[in-house]
């Protein structure tokens, strides 16, 4: 068994509305930054996996982020090697 690092990647679907990205995005010309035309705010999981190769790591990190890391309902995610 090896260690693997993996990184999910959670993002509100495009169609839900993202109230902490338009908080953000109305912010930035207060702060003295120019205008997002888009800005939308996620999550980053970074994981250490003891796996039997980097596949099964994949594997086991995919049904993390659909169980436990996202919710499938609302958002989108993926799952890489780090």
């Amino acid at each position: 068994m090896a260690a693997v690092k993996i990184v999910v990647d959670v993002m509100l679907k495009p169609e839900i509305l993202d109230p902490q990205g338009q908080a953000v995005s109305n912010a930035l010309p207060s702060l003295g930054f120019a205008p997002a035309s888009s800005l939308r705010i996620g999550k980053h999981v970074e994981l250490e996996l003891e796996a039997s190769d980097e596949q099964a790591a994949l594997e086991q990190a995919e049904k993390m982020a659909e169980t436990l890391l996202a919710n499938p309902v609302i958002e989108d995610y993926t799952v890489r090697l780090a």
